[in-house]
């Protein structure tokens, strides 16, 4: 799952994406209003933790231009600011959560569960698709009651297929869901193709049927055979 935190004071920030890699998302960083504004335009997140006092703008107004592009993303606003007007107006305008600073990263990580559960998953803390289940909570996979033990990156890329059953994904999209800004250290996108293999080898070793179809020139669909 991929996070863009909004957040001007680096040692925050740097807790918060420290903190939310170990527990298994991919974290980009935006410091100030124009590199929000401008990560949001360009990629797809599943959620947007955001502060509302930024050196250039404010959060609230990222939270407008982002409802404005129909995007899906999950936000949650993180604020030294207290008063009730503040987080109805966050509400409002289409926020799903308010946190007031100082706050535990422990907290922060099981709203951010949570709202993706609801948002992806419909609030289950287990997610059935077929003769697959995964414990979102414990992040474990069985695939015909045999669990099946997956890489991070094998994980991502089958909760990333399981939210967008019959959705024809690029390489690139796929790419870019698992590696964030740092796609490029992958060097082609020949690892997306690695990492699909060996999902597909262990779900068909474990009893699974072959759900991931090629397009071709386009890249791949996750839908019953």
């Amino acid at each position: 799952m991929k996070i863009l935190v909004v957040e001007d004071e680096k040692g925050l920030a740097e807790s918060m994406v420290e903190y939310l890699t170990r527990e298994g998302f991919t974290c980009e960083v935006a410091s100030t209003f124009m590199e929000a504004d401008e990560k949001l335009s360009l990629y797809a997140y599943d959620c947007l933790i955001v502060d509302l006092t930024l050196p250039d703008g404010n959060g609230f107004e990222i939270i407008s231009n982002l409802k404005k592009i129909k995007a899906t993303t999950g936000i949650i606003i993180i604020s030294a600011r207290n008063t009730l007007e503040d987080k109805i107006h966050g509400l409002e305008i289409g926020s799903d959560d308010y946190m007031t600073k100082p706050f535990h990263l422990s907290e922060l990580n099981a709203r951010l569960k949570s709202l993706i559960r609801r948002r992806n998953f419909n609030g289950n803390n287990d997610l059935e698709w077929n003769e697959i289940l995964v414990n979102l909570a414990a992040r474990r996979v069985f695939v015909a009651e045999k669990e099946t033990f997956l890489s991070r990156k094998e994980y991502d890329l089958l909760l990333y297929f399981l939210a967008n059953v019959d959705v024809a994904l690029t390489k690139e999209s796929i790419a870019e869901h698992l590696w964030g800004d740092y796609i490029n250290s992958s060097d082609s996108l020949d690892m997306v193709y690695s990492h699909i293999k060996n999902l597909r080898r262990k779900m068909i070793e474990k009893g699974g049927k072959d759900y991931i179809h090629s397009i071709y020139g386009i890249g791949y669909k996750f839908t019953a055979p």
